[in-house]
């Protein structure tokens, strides 16, 4: 079996289970559809795509119905013929014809442009489509020029967000007092000498005799981020709710100041926002939050870091609940969620990330995930959970709850991220170290062996030793180890 066709396999199953639903990488076909608009559609929607999209034939409504051999000559005829006649740029297409559940099948692949938006020949370049909601839909004006831009190799933070200011100006917009704090390096004395660091860092540029702010110096900088128009939707909403739903709002923030400027101003009232748990030490009462500080830490900056700043309309919102914590940023994952623990990282915002960890914002690469899931083993919550949705990324921390309220989806979560942190710390998982994580006593130990067992079943462990038939010895490893 190639790679094409393990692809293909992989998306057709993700869309018959365990629902029947068409993927933003994957649409259902019966047959040749006499509408070659739409089809041209299809395509442009796919080229533009990130990592393509297929297109298979002889699915019925998620019935798997098959087709025959003329019919996929056919289909590969028309299909090669819009690829190249219809749309602009033209896009080349890959085929693989696989025999499913006893049936023929045809995928057919459309890659992913190098240039985009792919639009189609006898209109203009708004006349382009997306994957969305497992639709093609048209893009908007603002997703065709982000696509332009970073078809072009233009990252957000090299964009500018003001043009044509003087260099007072620049100093009255930009809170460059927080940025030599955060450097730790002394204010150089005046005007000019400030302005020259700011430019070497990539914040400002100069512009003939006058200068611009980068949207990179007003994100992470800004002493009030309304004064930049292409930027005000991206400010830091908090809301805090009565309850565990959204019917009522008891407050709602939104942040003023860039990232850097205001992060810890942020941390701090989040945490004032979050109920405590009062505890006795040394015979001294005391506070302590019901959420570790790091893990808040590192999702709020993750959050700011990794969003997608080409998403309009949409900012970073932090949702406090009374049973948990919701954070959520525009754009989907570049990491699939059930390898967030061990995948190396990466970052839509390079640039934005590195100066935020060089100034102690965030934790070094990688670490931020495991932190995480440590710290809530460590204050014996239940796992937090990652979701990614059409165009968002949430992350969510729960509050305390004991093992007998956790539903079984919260006990194989647990389950397999305690497995994952084990793993990538050079340790296995066994019943013992399960019963650790949930404070199950030993004469309890079957609790733990069927956590294990349902999250084998669905496909997220796995002993490490097959062969082993002693349980009271066997150790599980991640599916992907």
């Amino acid at each position: 079996m190639n790679n094409l066709e393990k692809e293909a396999i992989m998306w057709l199953e993700k869309s018959l289970k365990p629902l029947r639903q068409e993927l933003n990488e994957l649409d259902w076909k019966c047959q040749l559809s006499e509408n070659t608009n739409r089809l041209t559609q299809h395509i442009s929607a796919f080229a533009n795509y990130k990592g393509g999209g297929f297109l298979v034939f002889g699915i019925d409504n998620g019935d798997v119905v098959g087709i025959s051999n003329n019919d996929c000559d056919e289909i590969l005829k028309k299909l090669g013929n819009i690829a190249r006649q219809n749309i602009h740029p033209p896009v080349t297409l890959d085929h693989v014809a696989v025999n499913y559940q006893g049936k023929d099948l045809l995928f057919v692949k459309i890659n992913e442009a190098q240039e985009k938006p792919i639009h189609l020949r006898n209109g203009s370049i708004y006349d382009s489509y997306i994957r969305s909601a497992g639709q093609t839909r048209r893009l908007e004006k603002a997703e065709v020029a982000a696509l332009i831009s970073q078809s072009q190799g233009l990252q957000f933070e090299d964009g500018i967000s003001v043009t044509g200011l003087q260099a007072e100006e620049v100093l009255k917009r930009i809170d460059f007092t927080t940025y030599f704090d955060l450097a730790e390096r002394p204010m150089p004395d005046g005007n000019e000498a400030i302005l020259e660091i700011l430019i070497a860092e990539k914040l400002a540029r100069k512009n003939g005799d006058l200068f611009d702010i980068t949207n990179l110096g007003a994100i992470l900088f800004a002493k009030n981020i309304e004064e930049f128009e292409n930027l005000k939707r991206k400010a830091v909403r908090v809301i805090i709710y009565e309850g565990k739903d959204r019917l009522k709002t008891m407050k709602e923030l939104e942040g003023k100041r860039g990232y850097a400027a205001g992060f810890e101003s942020l941390i701090e009232y989040i945490g004032n926002l979050l109920p405590a748990n009062e505890v006795i030490k040394a015979a001294l009462r005391e506070d302590v939050k019901i959420y570790p500080e790091i893990a808040i830490r590192e999702l709020v900056a993750n959050a700011l870091i990794h969003q997608d700043f080409y998403m309009t309309g949409t900012g970073p919102m932090i949702e406090i609940f009374s049973d948990r914590i919701e954070i959520t940023n525009p754009g989907q994952p570049l990491i699939d969620t059930l390898r967030l623990l061990d995948s190396p990282p990466q970052s839509r915002n390079e640039k934005l990330a590195g100066i935020m960890r060089r100034f102690k914002v965030c934790e070094e690469r990688g670490s931020g995930i495991d932190k995480i899931v440590f710290q809530t083993e460590l204050y014996q919550l239940p796992a937090p959970d990652f979701i990614k949705s059409e165009n968002h990324f949430k992350a969510i921390l729960f509050a305390h709850k004991s093992l007998s309220d956790m539903n079984k989806k919260d006990k194989i979560r647990a389950c397999y991220l305690h497995c994952c942190l084990k793993y990538v710390s050079g340790d296995k998982m066994n019943n013992t170290s399960l019963r650790e994580r949930f404070q199950i006593t030993v004469t309890n130990y079957p609790i733990a062996s069927n956590i294990i067992s349902d999250t084998i079943e669905v496909g997220l462990i796995k002993p490490y030793d097959p062969s082993n038939k002693s349980k009271r010895y066997i150790v599980y490893v991640p599916f992907w180890a």
